[in-house]
């Protein structure tokens, strides 16, 4: 995707525009277009509207490059193969190339006015914001579900979704932590002086690090956190106020409420579903490798 952004903003995300007078404050505005970097963390063709969807860049990379190289084996095949392992790696590669459909092409986080949907490789989950409690990260992004199913006297639901679409490397990410604060002047002689010739007594005193930067993947994931966070909070606190919870300080006057058709959206329980068409990406070249091998 093309860069649409402001100067110093991340080239994988982009915040919503301002929302115009009368729509609801803390969800953005409709019609605005986000775009990032190689499609980057806002991938898959440009974000209409309200709509954010973050992709890996480096997932999307691979999945071009592993398609571009079985198209060009695939007619290498069709041309000079004309014995029965040619059928088998023709095979071989489809198989291949389902299973990087799967785990690089569909894995993305899309967000809109009503929630969230997380898309893994063969499972798609669906949460409205008021149902997420927090985003965090560990090795993977992390979305934490807490919703009431429904039913009088029924307890809450707890689930954490795992997205392959945002990775993080805690190891990356100290290790940027840790250069940023050795700062420039980190070489030393063998006796544990710093290096050089001409150097003063103030050289030899240490200045003030600089602040510490993480690495690019690790930064960006961050601020994914933070767009999704801020998301679910806006839309949280818009439920308080459309249920009619809390009364505004002056006048004990119930707030205004919001339109019924946000609110609802925004309750949405959790529904997960398998995916039929990237089970089908994996299950059927892997049916045609094994009847092509038996033939």
């Amino acid at each position: 995707m093309t860069a649409n952004q402001s100067s110093g903003s991340s080239p994988w995300s982009s915040t919503p525009k301002a929302a115009p007078p009368g729509a609801s404050p803390g969800v953005p505005a409709a019609g605005g277009k986000q775009r990032g970097w190689l499609g980057g963390w806002l991938g898959g063709g440009a974000a209409e509207g309200n709509v954010q969807t973050f992709r890996s860049p480096t997932a999307l990379v691979i999945w071009i490059v592993w398609l571009l190289f079985a198209v060009a084996n695939w007619i290498d095949l069709a041309v000079q193969g004309r014995d029965h392992t040619s059928v088998v790696a023709a095979a071989l590669l489809l198989l291949v190339t389902g299973i990087a459909y799967v785990t690089a092409q569909r894995p993305r986080i899309i967000a809109d006015d009503a929630g969230v949907t997380v898309r893994n490789p063969v499972r798609d989950h669906r949460i409205g914001w008021a149902s997420v409690t927090k985003v965090d990260l560990a090795d993977l992004l992390r979305v934490y579900c807490d919703w009431d199913p429904g039913a009088a006297g029924g307890k809450k639901h707890r689930k954490v979704i795992s997205s392959w679409a945002v990775h993080y490397s805690r190891r990356r990410q100290l290790a940027a932590e840790v250069r940023s604060r050795r700062g420039p002047s980190s070489r030393r002689s063998s006796f544990g002086l710093p290096s050089g010739r001409g150097l003063g007594y103030g050289d030899m005193v240490p200045g003030p690090a600089p602040a510490s930067s993480a690495s690019t993947a690790e930064a960006d994931a961050e601020m994914i956190v933070r767009l999704l966070s801020e998301r679910a909070t806006a839309a949280q606190a818009e439920t308080v106020w459309a249920t009619g919870t809390v009364d505004i300080a002056r006048g004990s006057e119930p707030a205004a409420p919001a339109p019924a058709a946000a609110v609802t959206g925004w309750l949405e329980p959790l529904k997960s579903t398998w995916s039929p068409s990237a089970i089908a990406a994996v299950l059927i070249p892997a049916l045609i490798l094994l009847i092509v091998c038996l033939v």
